[in-house]
């Protein structure tokens, strides 16, 4: 049984309402948060018009200020967007769709003052305003708006889209826009793409920025986002619509033959059954002064060749990216298409190519993630002279991976890394070199044999012998 001051629903009760109403006022003193609540939830009694005008009351708050947001005050301002979104969402739009909509995009509205007044790497923000388009198509479709009105509205927030806010709002809104919307909407930013410039003066452009061909100007800058952002929208109209001609239609001419767009178009024309088209826009993409592929454009040319019935030449091609990347998403693809057993030789030929993988840093990564410990650590004992110490994003947790189950593979990384920090005297790394060498020492007792590599003490005799001048690395062994 809870104790009587446990602080619980039925305990509080117990103090009785004239109590905690004396509480209430004088926890929220000094508290703006705590008093907008109170009067938020005193609105809530005399229904949800009070709420909602406590709501525009709000917004129209937030938008007037100019303070700028400094880091630790993120939360506290996130949290009191999200608790006027919340009552847009479960207290006004239950009762007044119409009313809920208003304010859901006064709500998205604000979003420029937020942005304008605190660091834009503020990604709270940003999920807030991407969850209020989500609400906004749910109360649209709850509202019964009219499509061409709903239209006009995600419209005008395109336009204004300079923060990313309003990114989801299309994908949000099709089940309200319905497919008369998708096409007014449509017709909208098409237009708008093409409306002319109207060129400033001379006198009258403002210079940006400096390039290597000269100043860039404002005007230029307005223009190609306007067109940026209405093809990015009616890209996103053409996959709704499914219509691959379109989607490839807002693609610029220089941008086709980019290996991951081509990608992109390759993967819509496969789901149209166009396979064909798909990898001829494959092949033509150019691959000049790329060491790799992307993986996107190598799985559509494998899917590609597969939708043609040409299985054995793409299980052949899968298998050259895999030996050039060693990435093991296209390993697993392959193994998947294998009969049981077959699947089993076909890892043990890759693994075998893995270990005799020129970079050994590269080998080591794909048995790490694979993840097929037993492995790393054979390649680790096999081609330790390779190692580099100075690898220590890879070495450092390749250890703490491999120390429980091969504690001799772990310590020869943790060895390379100390090896190097002392070999190029880099003495910012002493501390964590003397960390690693504590790390062999625990490790030592678990090591039955430690092959090539000398014993702990051996190795210590000899790391003194070579280095017993480093007096800022062996003063951190004390």
């Amino acid at each position: 049984m809870a104790a009587k001051t446990t602080l619980n629903a039925k305990n509080l009760e117990t103090l009785g309402a004239q109590r905690l109403a004396e509480l209430l006022i004088e926890i929220s003193t000094g508290s703006a948060a705590h008093k907008r609540r109170l009067r938020m939830e005193l609105a809530g009694n005399h229904g949800s018009a009070e709420v909602a005008r406590e709501v525009r009351k709000r917004l129209a708050s937030i938008a007037r200020a100019r303070s700028f947001i400094e880091w630790h005050k993120v939360k506290t301002v996130n949290a009191d967007l999200e608790t006027q979104r919340s009552t847009i969402v479960t207290v006004v739009a239950a009762d007044d769709p119409k009313e809920a909509f208003d304010l859901i995009w006064q709500f998205l509205a604000v979003a420029h003052t937020i942005f304008e007044r605190s660091n834009s790497g503020d990604s709270v923000f940003i999920e807030t305003f991407h969850r209020a388009c989500a609400d906004a198509g749910v109360i649209a479709s709850a509202a019964s708006i009219g499509t061409d009105v709903l239209a006009d509205r995600v419209f005008d927030a395109l336009q204004d889209n300079d923060h990313g806010q309003y990114d989801p709002l299309i994908a949000e809104m099709l089940p309200a826009l319905g497919k008369d919307g998708l096409e007014r909407l449509k017709s909208l930013l098409v237009q708008w793409s093409n409306e002319a410039e109207e060129e400033p003066a001379d006198a009258d452009r403002e210079v940006f920025g400096w390039g290597g061909n000269g100043p860039i100007y404002r005007d230029e800058i307005d223009a190609n986002h306007r067109q940026m952002t209405a093809r990015i929208a009616l890209q996103e109209i053409a996959d709704a619509q499914n219509d691959v001609d379109a989607f490839i239609a807002q693609q610029p001419e220089q941008t086709l033959r980019a290996p991951t767009i081509a990608a992109e178009i390759a993967d819509r024309l496969l789901l149209a059954g166009r396979a064909g088209e798909a990898l001829e826009i494959l092949d033509a993409a150019d691959h000049r002064g790329r060491f790799e592929l992307p993986y996107e454009w190598e799985r559509a040319r494998v899917e590609a060749l597969d939708a043609l019935g040409r299985e054995e030449e793409a299980r052949a091609y899968q298998w050259q990216c895999f030996e050039q990347s060693l990435d093991g998403e296209h390993l697993r693809a392959l193994l998947r298409r294998l009969p049981d057993f077959d699947d089993i030789e076909a890892e043990e030929k890759a693994f075998a190519f893995v270990h005799g993988f020129p970079d050994v840093h590269r080998a080591l990564a794909f048995f790490l993630t694979w993840p097929a410990l037993a492995e790393a650590a054979k390649l680790i004992s096999k081609r330790q002279a390779e190692l580099d110490g100075n690898l220590y994003e890879l070495m450092t947790p390749a250890a703490e991976i491999l120390q429980e189950k091969h504690p001799l593979a772990a310590t020869i990384l943790l060895r390379a890394m100390i090896g190097f920090a002392l070999d190029y005297g880099r003495s910012s790394r002493y501390k964590h070199a003397a960390r690693h060498l504590a790390e062999c020492a625990s490790l030592a007792p678990h090591i039955d044999d430690f092959g090539s590599a000398p014993p702990h003490d051996a190795y210590l005799v000899e790391l003194k012998r070579q280095h017993g001048n480093k007096h800022g690395f062996w003063s951190l062994m004390r």
